[in-house]
């Protein structure tokens, strides 16, 4: 069964704005990017160039379910796509043990847009662990990254600021 990730009802009007916010509310709803209410950013995208970014919400959204189950795949939050750039992003709000979830939420991410959907448009790919909690910035496991690249074409950062090239 194929999936679709893109193009969807889970996909916002595109948007050029120099700077903005993704949120998760954290109730069961999907998350969604905001330009007004910074208290509620967990991650910042800057987009310097205005370039058009289109935020699609993918967790609580697009349903996967999991091989001979009736379980949902674990997804990450949403992704930003603008041009030949496609950045997965997990939104976490701990003060600990948050890493380890996120990278494994845009990891399966990862797999099951590998296995769905053609990746090749997409020149620059990354997975963003994001954290409003107390740490802006942590790093990625220089070994884990490499596999993640290699595996799936994708790399990966644990920081809160996603700069649109």
């Amino acid at each position: 069964m194929s999936v679709r990730f893109f193009g969807t009802t889970c996909s916002e009007p595109s948007r050029n704005d120099e700077r903005f916010g993704l949120c998760d509310d954290d109730n069961a709803e999907r998350a969604y990017s905001d330009s007004a209410d910074q208290s509620k950013w967990i991650a910042t995208v800057v987009n310097e160039q205005q370039r058009p970014v289109v935020f699609t919400g993918v967790d609580h959204c697009i349903k996967i379910k999991k091989p001979g189950t009736n379980d949902d795949e674990s997804l990450c939050d949403g992704m930003l796509t603008s041009g030949d750039q496609l950045y997965l992003v997990e939104l976490k709000d701990k003060k600990k043990d948050w890493k380890a979830e996120a990278i494994g939420q845009l990891e399966n991410t990862m797999r099951l847009l590998k296995e769905h959907e053609i990746l090749d448009s997409y020149r620059f790919k990354k997975g963003f662990a994001c954290n409003k909690g107390r740490y802006r910035s942590s790093e990625i496991d220089q070994e884990l990254n490499k596999r993640l690249f290699h595996e799936y074409g994708f790399r990966a950062d644990a920081q809160a600021n996603i700069r649109i090239k």
